[in-house]
């Protein structure tokens, strides 16, 4: 009997342990930046929201950038390439230990300033990369071929552009497919996306901009369902946020979202992370009362340099 226990107990073990290894050796989130194309603290700008950062530098955010880590390829892809890609490229390549190194490829979701104008850093002023993958829908592609200075990096071969298209996934490896998605959102040059990413038995949602989620083909909250990991638009906090008309730049309020969401299970809100913060928004402060309402109905908050593992 004893040693029945004994067999039965060393094969849990080796159960447990193999489950252990398939986790610590999935691919997982790595977050990049969190704050709005314009980066925190933002130019020009007096109020307390940035002044903190003046006197706190430590409180600087990066512009909202996700990065994909494959621990078993070795393997790493980047999700936007903001105005801080040079540190955020330091910032990864730190985190994996993989120095000198740029990422696989980047996948661009759309052509507003935050989002696709650190490919400055791959050109002839820069690093003059060779080659660099970059994933793009027809019209952002399109863009990027014919009109300086970005058409330089194609004609030089710093970075080679793939054509991506809605709803079919791009097979990266073994492991790891991103499925572009169509969102509404200001379209003036481009057509605008988020991402399904798939890394095998786990699925990862990145929208880190929508213009309402109500104005979406697909519903939000059953993607939310759907997934594991969902990191979703929080520009703004609530409305008036912002010294301005912000019809003119629409986005899901944080209060908005926390109400359409508020019939999910404690698990599903769980998955959701927020992140895109404009310098106003108070989840950029820790402990703040918006901060604090957002973990009592059980969301998250994406944080600079934070592992999320699906």
């Amino acid at each position: 009997m004893r040693q029945l226990f004994i067999i039965i107990t060393s094969f849990l073990l080796l159960l447990f342990q193999s489950e252990k290894e398939e986790v610590s050796n999935a691919p997982y989130v790595y977050v990049l930046g969190v704050a709005q194309d314009a980066g925190y603290p933002q130019i020009n700008c007096e109020k307390q929201c940035c002044k903190r950062v003046y006197e706190n530098p430590e409180y600087r955010r990066m512009v909202s950038s996700i990065a994909i880590v494959d621990p078993i390829s070795k393997e790493e892809w980047i999700f936007d390439a903001t105005p801080d890609f040079s540190e955020q490229v330091k910032l990864l390549n730190d985190h994996t230990n993989r120095h000198g190194d740029l990422p696989e490829g980047v996948f661009l979701t759309h052509a507003h300033m935050g989002h696709y104008t650190g490919l400055m850093y791959l050109g002839r002023e820069a690093m003059g990369a060779k080659n660099m993958n970059v994933f793009a829908m027809p019209r952002m592609k399109s863009y990027l071929e014919t009109n300086g200075p970005w058409s330089q990096l194609t004609l030089l071969g710093n970075i080679a552009l793939n054509s991506i298209n809605n709803m079919k996934a791009v097979q990266l490896n073994e492991r790891v497919a991103v499925t572009p998605i169509l969102v509404p959102h200001r379209d003036e040059f481009s057509e605008t996306v988020g991402y399904l990413i798939n890394t095998g038995k786990k699925q990862i949602l990145f929208v880190p901009d929508i213009d309402k989620w109500q104005l979406w083909e697909h519903s939000i909250t059953d993607l939310i369902k759907q997934v594991d990991v969902a990191l979703l638009d929080a520009t703004f906090y609530k409305n008036g946020e912002i010294n301005r008309d912000m019809s003119e730049v629409p986005h899901p309020f944080v209060e908005e979202s926390m109400e359409l969401f508020e019939n999910l299970s404690k698990e599903d809100k769980a998955k959701v992370h927020f992140i895109h913060f404009n310098h106003t928004n108070p989840l950029l402060i820790d402990n703040s009362e918006a901060v604090r309402t957002v973990v009592k109905y059980g969301f998250k908050i994406a944080k600079q340099g934070a592992v999320i593992i699906p």
